[in-house]
């Protein structure tokens, strides 16, 4: 219960609960749904690009880890921006970060269908909206069992990546790996497109609320989820090209039951989609989980409307949020366009983290005292540099990212910073 008797989250959540969420998140987010789309601009030199998109979430995600053990809160980045730059451009990217998870959610929702598809012929958009639904009422029921599904769909989909590393093993060597029949424009453009996959490092904070001993558990958590989606990716990436040519799967709507089409037989193509739909549905699942949290957790802080802080009596979920989330995301489902939908909300990922690591940056100099329980290495003086060149590589992907992707995430961050105006106003600001 909260100071005046409401009901508040309850924390339930250790650090293996913790980690393998972020583990869960972090895999489905992309690299079922993507693969094929950034081999199509990378070709065999793919796992470059996977390579560059992960020392993008290295730097961004050190960042996060030292300012989630300073501010253990569920509204995370709006927080963190908050205690640096004041409540509008935190507004701004508390917002930006509600569609993110809103936007990626639907985004692996429609990866679902496509291995829906290819299993049963059922349709794409059916199929993700009846997905949303399903993975909401798990939410509304409560935290602990959120945890627990999502740790088995990390389980089930950490063996279906191993199972593509080890289809790969006999082939390795078998083709060029530095051929990029787009060059270095498509090597950038794949990396700014598979930077999707990398995507839940920083959803993983909003769980500061429901976990025990936040300060240590979440930065710990993030470090060890990242570095292993990191190794697995760099395997899966070259693995798949080892089996498949790039154009076949750029071509596929279920690259992973090509692989193992290609070299077990029909049999592993039913087995690898039956294994891409837990981890879709795993990625989903945590994806309305986060945004949910965030909306709430703004809610709480007064800068988003009420109804969106309460929390279920029985249940201690904030249920409204909840299903507000799940709602806006069946509506993005509807572009029907994986691709363009990721790309979007990589813009928004992008700019967001631009202005994190400002904000850490900013915070070193501005509250150098304050107890920091885990820091980002590496500094000049009192200058961080891993924040730095997460500033500086986020830009640079922003500039290769789809025209289109990036007017929709720009037209969301405006609507938030018009919003961000009309509320400080109504609060008495000028």
């Amino acid at each position: 219960m909260t100071e005046d008797g409401k009901p508040s989250l309850k924390r339930e959540l250790g650090l293996f609960e913790v980690t393998l969420s972020g583990i869960g998140i972090i895999l489905g987010a992309g690299i079922y749904a993507l693969i094929g789309k950034a081999a199509g601009m990378a070709g065999n030199a793919v796992w470059i690009s996977f390579g560059l998109a992960a020392l993008i979430a290295v730097f961004t995600g050190l960042s996060y880890a030292e300012l989630s053990s300073i501010f253990p809160r569920a509204s995370a980045e709006h927080e963190y921006t908050r205690r640096a730059f004041g409540e509008r451009l935190a507004f701004v990217v508390g917002w930006m970060i509600i569609f993110s998870g809103i936007i990626g959610a639907a985004t692996v929702a429609l990866a679902f269908g496509g291995y829906f598809e290819a299993l049963t012929g059922l349709s794409i958009l059916g199929s993700a909206i009846v997905l949303l639904l399903a993975l909401s009422l798990v939410l509304l029921w409560g935290i602990k069992i959120s945890a627990w599904f999502a740790i088995v769909f990390t389980l089930v989909e950490t063996a279906g990546l191993l199972m593509v590393i080890y289809i790969g093993l006999p082939h390795l060597g078998s083709v060029d790996y530095l051929e990029m029949p787009g060059g270095f424009d498509g090597i950038f453009g794949a990396a700014a497109l598979i930077f999707f996959a990398y995507m839940g490092f920083e959803e993983m904070v909003k769980l500061s609320e429901e976990t025990r001993d936040p300060e240590r558990n979440i930065p710990l958590a993030l470090v060890v989820a990242l570095a292993t989606t990191i190794v697995l990716y760099m395997l899966v990436a070259v693995s798949v090209v080892s089996v498949v040519p790039w154009e076949a799967l750029a071509a596929s709507d279920a690259p992973f039951a090509e692989v193992a089409a290609e070299a077990l037989g029909p049999e592993a193509f039913v087995v690898i989609s039956a294994i891409a739909l837990f981890a879709t549905a795993n990625t989903v699942l945590l994806m309305l989980l986060a945004a949910s949290r965030i909306a709430y957790g703004m809610a709480e802080s007064s800068a988003m409307p009420d109804f969106l802080a309460r929390v279920h009596p029985k249940r201690r979920t904030p249920w409204t949020a909840i299903i507000v989330v799940m709602l806006l995301s069946m509506g993005f489902v509807f572009s029907g366009d994986i691709a363009f939908v990721a790309s979007a909300n990589d813009f928004i990922l992008f700019s967001t983290f631009v202005v994190i690591n400002a904000s850490l940056i900013y915070l070193r100099y501005k509250d150098p005292d304050r107890p920091r329980p885990f820091r980002v290495p590496l500094r000049i003086g009192t200058l961080p540099i891993l924040p730095m060149l997460g500033i500086v590589t986020s830009i640079f992907l922003i500039f290769h990212l789809d025209e289109g992707a990036v007017l929709l995430g720009s037209a969301i961050a405006l609507v938030g910073g018009v919003f961000a105006l009309v509320l400080r106003k109504k609060a008495g600001e000028v």
